[in-house]
């Protein structure tokens, strides 16, 4: 048995993590999966998804601030978009992550969440969530 559902996001800043534990749990719940696996995925080539501490909001500063030096957004690309930069960042923290379902609720550490990260925003984004049994 599987479960599909789609997230909206509305991101308010050009670079942006936005947590999205609660509404990817909401998923699960709504599955009704007790064991499995969930899968969260962005189809978009200038966000992303990860999974990070979700206690303490200096880390994501600290991560939005990292990213941004290590891969600046006007560094002489060549795309004409002009995005470079968030197709890079994209690819470097990946598309999807993986979580344990157990007892009916996502497996996450103590202090972790999952995050929708944005690198060409403001946007309308979304996300996948797929619920497998198992």
């Amino acid at each position: 048995m599987s479960f599909l559902k789609e997230i909206s996001i509305k991101t308010s800043e050009h670079t942006q993590m936005v947590d999205i534990t609660a509404q990817v749990a909401a998923a699960v719940r709504e599955s009704g999966v007790q064991d499995g696996l969930c899968v969260v995925f962005s189809d978009h080539t200038t966000a992303a998804v990860t999974i990070n501490e979700n206690a303490d909001p200096d880390v994501q500063r600290d991560f939005i601030k990292e990213i941004n030096k290590i891969v600046p957004w006007d560094d002489g690309y060549h795309h004409r978009e002009g995005n470079s930069a968030a197709h890079l960042k994209a690819s470097m923290t990946g598309a999807s992550e993986t979580v344990i379902i157990s007892g009916g609720k996502l497996h996450l550490g103590i202090w972790q969440g999952i995050y929708f990260l944005e690198y060409d925003g403001p946007r309308n984004r979304h996300v996948s969530v797929k619920v497998i049994a198992g």
